[in-house]
């Protein structure tokens, strides 16, 4: 089944903010790729945890079929937009990344729009209700594959020498397979992986087989989630309770995640969008860009100990999911405070959802 998220197809991190300058050299030659993304899961719980002072940077997050994994590379987080966007320029800084090559793009920032902290409720209802009408993936054989199509950036404060300059990343398409199991998946990301990919298969880099969880989901788990709002927002609080800042910033980054990063069942697409509209916190927002430049109106909540909102944006007409942004709004973070209200800290765009029958397949080539 083929999910162009252009038509109507509602589905959609806290966004990490800190990078290790050595994160990709942390395994020992000759491991496997997959590793890597294993230790920056574990790297992230542990920033994610850290008090807002720290330095703000940022790292490759969890599992790789989450927004939160999928979406960054792992030496930097993207930033990047197009002219007409509703994205203005700040000036080109200093845009070199030695590692990756991907630090070229312009420093960016958007208007922030206006937030309205009595819509919510109403927006996302509405949202459900759209959703109901669009069908989620069939039941996925065990031979099939989830495909996800993205395109992401985001900004990032970089110290060379002594020196930290706030830089930023071209936007780049990022194309994940997973197998309904999770035993089986691919990567292939321009500053992350090489022109043909990496797999994502194996076990983790202590040797034991992938556990899904509500942080690192296969398709056959987000089968056996309740589908009950409540039941399912309470399951939440108690899987994620300790992690993130704070416990209702946690199930909203949680929620946006599953959205975002994986391919929900249409039931449980319902559940998710009815369990946020129970959050304490959740706005809407008048209007919002995706990273492929499409506005819409977004359902978003501000983490106060960052100073930063992150939103969800759906098409304003059809209400299909577009992608996800984080904002700096309020305050200023980063080292020497570069990173100013009105900065896009990260951006994306789910272009493309659909169950295919072998790794590398696409809806648009065999």
């Amino acid at each position: 089944m083929n999910a162009n998220l252009s038509q109507p197809h509602p589905a959609e991190w806290e966004e990490t903010e800190h990078l290790l300058p050595s994160v990709e050299r942390e395994l020992p030659a000759g491991r496997h790729q997959f590793h890597k993304e294993r230790l920056m899961t574990r790297i992230h719980e542990d920033l994610r945890t850290a008090v807002p002072a720290r330095p703000t940077r940022t790292t490759r997050p969890r599992s790789p079929f989450l927004r939160r994994a999928v979406l960054l590379p792992a030496t930097a987080c993207v930033l990047a937009a197009t002219i007409g966007t509703g994205v203005h320029f700040l000036g080109p800084g200093d845009a070199t990344d030695h590692g990756t090559g991907l630090a070229t793009g312009p420093l960016l920032t958007t208007r922030i729009g206006a937030a309205d902290p009595k819509g919510a409720p109403q927006l996302l209802d509405r949202i459900s209700l759209a959703s109901t009408a669009v069908p989620g993936p069939s039941p996925v054989r065990e031979n099939q594959f989830v495909y996800i199509g993205s395109k992401s950036a985001g900004t990032h404060v970089r110290t060379d020498h002594g020196k930290s300059t706030l830089v930023s990343d071209e936007l780049h398409q990022r194309e994940t397979w997973s197998s309904p199991d999770g035993t089986k998946g691919w990567l292939i990301e321009r500053g992350v992986t090489g022109p043909e990919g990496i797999t994502l298969a194996g076990p983790t880099e202590t040797g034991q087989a992938p556990t899904a969880n509500l942080n690192a989901p296969t398709y056959d788990y987000l089968a056996t989630l309740p589908t009950d709002p409540d039941a399912l927002l309470r399951k939440i609080y108690e899987e994620t309770r300790g992690k993130g800042r704070t416990p209702d910033q946690e199930a909203f980054t949680t929620i946006g995640d599953l959205l975002g990063g994986s391919y929900p069942p249409a039931a449980l697409t319902v559940a998710l969008y009815k369990a946020a509209a129970k959050i304490p916190g959740v706005v809407t927002v008048d209007d919002a860009v995706d990273a492929a430049g499409r506005h819409g109106v977004a359902v978003a909540r501000l983490d106060d100990t960052s100073g930063r909102r992150t939103e969800w944006i759906f098409d304003s007409t059809t209400l299909a999911f577009l992608g996800e942004r984080t904002v700096q709004v309020e305050g200023e973070s980063g080292e020497h405070g570069l990173i100013k209200p009105g900065t896009v800290v990260f951006t994306q765009a789910v272009m493309t959802r659909a169950v295919v029958d072998r790794i590398k397949e696409t809806p648009t080539r065999s």
